[in-house]
């Protein structure tokens, strides 16, 4: 048995790991956090010091047993986690856990952290290890107390306020409110017109663009020529000056001509963020893949020379280079591009981001040797990508900069070249520099350096002037948030950590936004939530505040701030706001109003419930109950106008009857549009509930009626038995349990004794066979201790649950039970939009 244990996150590192230590060590993985905070209310405690509960993460427990077990016949322990506050926080945890079990005991307990998994990073960390940092562990802890105190008292405030399900997050909450901000600037915005004029010019035979700079004496501006007319007769004037007339163009003289040189520097090497926006802009990764992919390069990958660690530490703000890595790619740019592209000094970078900490490196190959063409073989395609990505980066930035020839040429019209002058701008790249191995993608910007080259001209030099054209144009919105953009600000306002980030963003793309492309539009549900937000807790999506949280939390994690101050600055005006929301914001409040219905005179209103947005005629104080649709569509509750919400109360639309003498009609329930015919229906798939014919109508009942003919091969009414068609085959039900027709038999000839004996040998719904059943038999253990645990919560529980059916029925009987749809009493209770008793569509069981 090995003396030294060294535990880390993941297998696939410990496999790396494992071959540079040699056979006194052994690495074991605890596959990711070994303790979380107990899922439930008062998990941290405020009253007593924000004590936390903590309980061992089920998953992981065998391999917290494994350490255990290994650590039995060791002398020493060697924690070498990730080296950054969450990789801190996961060895204090297991260190807690391991004390709590006595392992501890006369052991040796070392701290090591490393930035790059190579035989000489894991060999020095080993030989130089440290403490545990107890100030990198508050300042997680901390992190972790104000996520869930945020967490567990706003996600319950919009249940209640808004719609069950919903979730507030301290930095997933500014987040959203950045891309609900923008869409509304998006929506608000007003396109100006405006016009461009532009020259075709030619000398021999290259052709190209110069744009009016200078008219009648004055700098031409973006909105020099507001409209078409203004725009014509600047135009022709031009023409004019120039020699020429709608058929012929005319000429413009050389006048100055004004030559320089551009530099371009390389981008610095990437940080977690920066890795992100360009894997997002180059490589359409999300944010999550993007960090699944480095986690994977970082942890080792199996190459001719075995499993190999190919890049440093993908969590890092910092831009830095250790010199040996700086070394290794002067001489490297030296020999593959020439002393040419080797500046004399190596490049250094100052880090932009706010909150810069965590790793001292930049992310960079562990080689540069290692080029993404050697390792191609070894490589799946999302690896290839984005190690290709890193190292041409990292090799770029310690090369020489780009430099281009910039001409720009002021040209007049040859007659009166008072009138005006055009400009035209070229570029050619002399020096590619970098750019020879990599560029930085941009988002939403034009690049100035992209103009093409300009012929060789002379002052005083005539060209020909083949066209003047006059454009229109009108001025656009800003630009919905991508990935990339929207990690980008986070960073620039310095919200949250880019560790963080690809989670946030997942959250965000699930439950709150839907992707137009690639970028992010509110829903109508991320919408309200925002707004609830930022109208009621301002404070607490403020990016300011939000910023500021982070700028304490790293002063705790450097020692500089009590973690339990910080938490009682934040805790208790959060606490008060919280408890003052509850009593005087009413889901009234929340809704918008629309105007009056012409008919009853009552209030439209449109407000956001359990399944989504909908429109409300009336209140729940009236004697009549309230009637609701749900918006169709592509409706938005922001834009809905009281004429298109008073629309949606059309349904149910009687159409007629089928010839059968049924009654026909159509309407929208909690399932999506149907056809009711009866007492059946039939779901509505391509049609517009508010359109469809009669005609239509009944071809989806006659297409409903034929497959539920279908569907039944036998029926043994007298027993409840039916022999079925179904997805997998015919099958023989008695609603209890369902057995298979045997294949050598034809379902058509079975007798009703036949099914009772197949019915009877089959397991019950639900379960597997005596797999299952031995399956349920081994966690029966574990689940009665839990229920213990749980009983006295549970009982607590059930009783709330009990008065709360008591007052619901009390309101059911007192006839507080809105319709369905537009306000027609539908089949089944459901429930309103906002989670009251309503009475709406039974589902697709009926369809």
């Amino acid at each position: 048995m090995s003396k030294n244990i060294v535990v880390v996150e993941s297998p696939a590192k410990a496999k790396t790991i494992e071959k540079y230590l040699g056979k006194d060590y052994k690495v074991l993985a605890t596959y990711g956090h070994v303790r979380d905070l107990e899922p439930k209310e008062g998990a941290v405690d405020p009253e007593h010091g924000y004590a936390m509960r903590y309980e061992a993460i089920e998953r992981n427990e065998k391999h917290v047993r494994a350490i255990e077990n290994a650590l039995k016949k060791a002398t020493a322990l060697y924690l070498a986690t990730d080296p950054d506050r969450e990789g801190e926080a996961i060895s204090w945890h297991l260190l807690e856990l391991l004390r709590e079990h006595g392992m501890l005991d006369e052991r040796e307990v070392h701290r090591v952290a490393f930035y790059e998994i190579t035989r000489r990073a894991i060999q020095e960390a080993i030989e130089h290890p440290r403490t545990l940092s107890q100030d990198l562990v508050n300042a997680q802890q901390a992190r972790r107390a104000l996520d869930y105190l945020v967490g567990f008292n706003l996600s319950p405030l919009l249940w209640k306020k808004l719609s069950t399900g919903l979730s507030a997050g301290r930095v997933q909450s500014p987040a959203l409110r950045m891309i609900v901000e923008r869409e509304r600037e998006i929506e608000a915005f007003v396109p100006r017109e405006y016009w461009t004029i532009e020259a075709d010019v030619a000398r021999d035979e290259a052709s190209f663009l110069a744009r009016l700079a200078e008219y009648r004496g004055r700098k031409v501006e973006q909105f020099s020529f507001e409209d078409e007319a203004s725009a014509a007769e600047a135009r022709r004037r031009l023409l004019a000056a120039a020699g020429g007339d709608e058929h012929r163009a005319g000429q413009l003289r050389v006048q100055g001509i004004e030559r320089k040189q551009r530099k371009r520097n390389p981008a610095a090497p990437f940080t977690t963020s920066t890795l992100q926006q360009e894997a997002s802009r180059k490589l359409g990764f999300t944010a999550r893949r993007t960090m699944m992919t480095a986690q994977r390069l970082y942890e080792g990958v199996d190459t001719d020379e075995g499993t190999v660690g190919l890049i440093t530490y993908m969590r890092t703000d910092s831009v830095n280079l250790a010199r040996e890595a700086v070394d290794e790619l002067r001489d490297f740019i030296a020999k593959r591009f020439g002393s040419e592209n080797l500046p004399e000094q190596p490049r250094t970078f100052k880090t932009k981001a706010r909150n810069a900490q965590e790793a001292h490196e930049g992310i960079r190959p562990t080689s540069v040797l290692r080029t993404p063409e050697s390792l191609k073989p070894y490589l799946n395609p999302d690896q290839f990508k984005l190690y290709s990505l890193i190292w041409k980066r990292t090799v770029a930035c310690q090369m020489v900069h780009a430099v281009f020839d910039m001409v720009a040429l002021d040209l007049v019209p040859v007659v009166d070249p008072q009138i005006g002058r055009f400009r035209a701008t070229g570029s050619t790249l002399v020096k590619p520099g970098f750019i020879a191995v990599y560029q930085e993608g941009q988002d939403d910007v034009k690049d100035e350096e992209a103009a093409k080259a300009l012929p060789a001209v002379s002052e005083g030099d005539v060209l020909d002037l083949q066209s003047i054209r006059a454009e229109q144009h009108f001025t656009e919105p800003p630009p919905r948030y991508t990935e990339a953009s929207l990690v980008k600000a986070l960073e620039e306002y310095g919200i949250g950590r880019p560790s963080t980030y690809a989670s946030i963003i997942e959250t965000l793309r699930n439950k709150y936004c839907e992707m137009d492309g690639k970028r992010f539009v509110p829903t109508d549900v991320g919408r309200a939530v925002s707004d609830f937000l930022t109208n009621h807790f301002a404070r607490y999506v403020d990016y300011d505040f939000t910023a500021h949280l982070e700028d304490e939390l790293d002063e705790i994690s450097r020692g500089e701030r009590d973690w339990l101050k910080v938490l009682d600055e934040f805790w208790y005006p959060f606490k008060e706001l919280v408890e003052e929301k509850e009593q005087s914001v009413s889901r009234d409040d929340l809704s918008r109003q629309l105007g009056v219905d012409p008919k009853s005179g009552k209030p439209v209103s449109v407000r956001m419930g359990r399944y989504g947005p909908f429109v409300q005629i009336g209140t729940r104080d009236d004697e009549d109950k309230p009637k609701f649709a749900g918006l169709r569509p592509g409706q938005k509750m922001d834009t809905i106008t009281l004429e298109e919400a008073l629309e949606l109360f059309k349904l149910p639309r009687q159409l007629g009857e089928t010839p059968e003498g049924e009654p026909v009609s159509v309407s929208i329930g909690r399932y999506g549009p149907y056809v009711k015919y009866g007492n059946k229906f039939a779901s509505i798939r391509d049609d517009d509930p508010y359109t469809i014919t009669l005609e239509r109508a009944l071809e989806i009942i006659r297409e409903k009626k034929e497959a539920d003919a279908n569907r039944v091969i036998q029926d043994f009414p007298e027993a409840g038995i039916q022999v079925l068609n179904g997805r997998y085959g015919p099958y023989i039900t008695d609603r209890q349990k369902n057995a298979r027709v045997p294949k050598d038999r034809d379902p058509k000839s079975l007798t009703l004794a036949e099914c009772q004996e197949l019915l009877a040998k089959a397991p019950q719904r639900g379960r597997r066979g005596k797999a299952a059943a031995k399956k349920k038999a081994a966690k029966a253990p574990a689940k009665k201790k839990k229920a213990a645990k749980k009983a006295a919560g549970g009982r607590k529980k059930a009783a709330k649950k009990k008065a709360g059916k008591k007052k619901r029925a009390a309101r059911k009987g007192n006839g507080q039970q809105p319709a369905d749809s537009a306000g027609t009493t539908a089949p089944d209770a459901v429930a309103t939009p906002d989670g009251s008793p309503v009475a709406g569509r039974p589902g697709d069981s009926a369809s």
